[in-house]
């Protein structure tokens, strides 16, 4: 049985979407799931997130990048043969990274290539179509992982699409402006798309032993990310734009008729997360998620208490993304400390 995959994905760059799934992997883990995140960006920034600059250039000082996504996939695009064994990176006791690598970008083309030739049946473009989602089944279960959490760069390309067909469910981020309202016009239609071709494709597929994506790609809602807020209100000159977002994710991503729901009454909604300012930089300086901080990373006074915020937002925000995905399965475990007051 294969591994759920949720992909985190929004052709607008810039909602905080890294940050998300790195905070999410972690807050998974937490809570008892066995996680692999899944850098599938070729900028790495998942990766660049989990780890710093001597882990970077161990892991990408080899031509080969062996321990990177790219390293996997590596011998089906030379011709000398299918995809290798993935060598995820252990983070924590229940958290696993597949690497991301900034030559993923060089798979475009052939995804791109192996796209038409998949209709006519092709061996080898079922091979290349679905390398991602067998690389990420590999690793989930190198690091008996129970969940895989993917990061998807900002765009509608090749990369995109194939890792799309590999994802169970999808998440939609989303800031409140008009540029991410007109990236919803746009990924709803392309989500339909794309499933419906892949579909297609599967029921030409030649004889072969080799497990295939169903490519499900069930959205699972959105995030409304960075807002801001004012005596816990967004303020007015985001009210428009967060205003609009339930009927924009209705029309274009479900298909279904706009309907007048406010944002707080939405059932999609997942969560709608503050900035949390200065916390983030701090975070970032100690190498851990918000919710980690403790006054030995200078998590003081305000910061501390927002710490505390961050851990209960990310926490309801888990629990939500399963509980719409049906995760029932993790272990009990302990829960992490939270930070004292």
């Amino acid at each position: 049985m294969s591994l759920p995959i949720i992909a985190f994905f929004n052709n607008k760059g810039g909602v905080g979407k890294t940050s998300l799934v790195y905070h999410l992997a972690w807050m998974f883990a937490d809570l008892g799931w066995r996680v692999l995140a899944a850098d599938l960006d070729p900028q790495a920034n998942l990766t660049a997130a989990f780890l710093d600059e001597d882990e970077l250039e161990n892991l990408w000082e080899n031509s080969d990048h062996p321990k990177t996504i790219y390293g996997a996939i590596q011998p089906l695009v030379k011709g000398t043969g299918d995809i290798a064994r993935p060598k995820p990176q252990t983070i924590d006791n229940r958290l696993a990274l597949l690497a991301g690598d900034l030559t993923l970008s060089a798979f475009e083309e052939e995804l791109s290539a192996q796209w038409p030739g998949s209709l006519g049946g092709n061996e080898r473009a079922f091979r290349v179509l679905s390398a991602l989602w067998r690389i990420m089944q590999c690793a989930g279960e190198e690091g008996d992982a129970n969940l895989i959490l993917a990061d998807l760069g900002p765009n509608l390309g090749s990369i995109n699409r194939a890792a799309l067909i590999s994802a169970d469910y999808v998440v939609i981020p989303l800031s409140p402006d008009l540029y991410s309202l007109q990236g919803l016009r746009n990924l709803g239609p392309t989500f339909r798309k794309w499933r419906g071709e892949w579909k297609d494709r599967l029921d030409r597929k030649p004889r072969m032993d080799l497990e295939l994506p169903a490519g499900a790609m069930l959205p699972l809602g959105y995030i409304v990310l960075q807002h801001g807020v004012r005596l816990d209100r967004p303020v007015k000159a985001y009210d428009k734009w967060i205003n609009r977002i339930p009927g924009e994710y209705r029309a274009s991503v479900l298909g279904k008729k706009d309907e007048n729901v406010s944002i707080n009454q939405d059932p999609y909604k997942l969560a709608l997360l503050k900035h949390y300012r200065s916390l983030m930089p701090m975070a970032q300086e100690a190498r851990k998620p918000m919710f980690h901080l403790k006054p030995a990373d200078g998590a003081i006074g305000a910061h501390l208490q927002s710490a505390r915020d961050a851990y209960q937002d990310f926490r309801a925000l888990a629990l939500a993304i399963a509980g719409k995905a049906s995760l029932h399965e993790s272990d009990e475990g302990s829960q992490p400390e939270l930070p004292l007051l």
